[in-house]
């Protein structure tokens, strides 16, 4: 028998699609599991830089693959993320940074929104192909999770803070030392060990670990 709750940290960004069908799988799972599961927003391009990964669609046959394949996972988790050729242009040409300290503030402040921000971030760029590096766009995707504009207006103002630029920065380098290269990075602790699993389709085998 399992003595207490695992704890279960998912390093994620919203530029990531598979970032988002991990975050939905381990949002369905955490009660039934009985983890602890923490949301680390992180800055995938920092991480892809520092151990020098290159976007997966800069292999041709790699970008065809990925296509199908978080096609076939969306439909599966019924999670309604849209994806399209366009989209490898779009996750290069468009800034997450702010979105991501937006995020990172608010976890900083008030935690709880956590979950609900970052999926409306992820429909607007996922379901909606929208450009979230607006600072409008930040306070409606905002508004629909359910924040006030006053406390909206705050998180906006902390972005350009030293505080939360060096959150993201901290969180992402953690994620970096428990080895992770890409987004999501799910990182277990059992009996004190940190074990890294990179990916959304390593869940069984995370449930198996934890002796779900």
């Amino acid at each position: 028998v399992r003595m207490g709750r695992s704890v279960v940290e998912l390093f994620y960004d919203v530029v990531s699609p598979y970032s988002w069908l991990g975050f939905e799988v381990l949002c369905r799972y955490q009660h039934i599991w009985n983890i602890d599961l923490r949301f680390r927003p992180a800055f995938l391009a920092g991480v892809m830089q520092a151990t020098g990964n290159k976007p997966p669609a800069t292999l041709p046959k790699r970008g065809e693959y990925m296509m199908k394949d978080i096609k076939r996972m969306a439909k599966y988790y019924q999670v309604p993320l849209q994806i399209s050729k366009d989209d490898f242009q779009r996750i290069i040409s468009i800034s997450n940074l702010k979105a991501m300290r937006f995020i990172t503030a608010a976890g900083m402040t008030q935690p709880q929104y956590l979950e609900p921000l970052s999926r409306e971030f992820w429909i607007s760029f996922w379901s909606q192909h929208e450009d979230i590096s607006q600072t409008e766009k930040i306070l409606a995707i905002a508004r629909q999770a359910g924040l006030s504009s006053e406390f909206a207006q705050k998180l906006l103002e902390m972005t350009s803070s030293p505080a939360v630029k060096d959150r993201l920065k901290e969180t992402t380098e953690e994620a970096i030392k428990y080895g992770a290269f890409g987004m999501p990075a799910v990182v277990v602790h059992v009996n004190g060990e940190p074990q890294l699993f990179f990916g959304s389709d390593r869940v069984e085998l995370l449930g198996s670990i934890i002796g779900e």
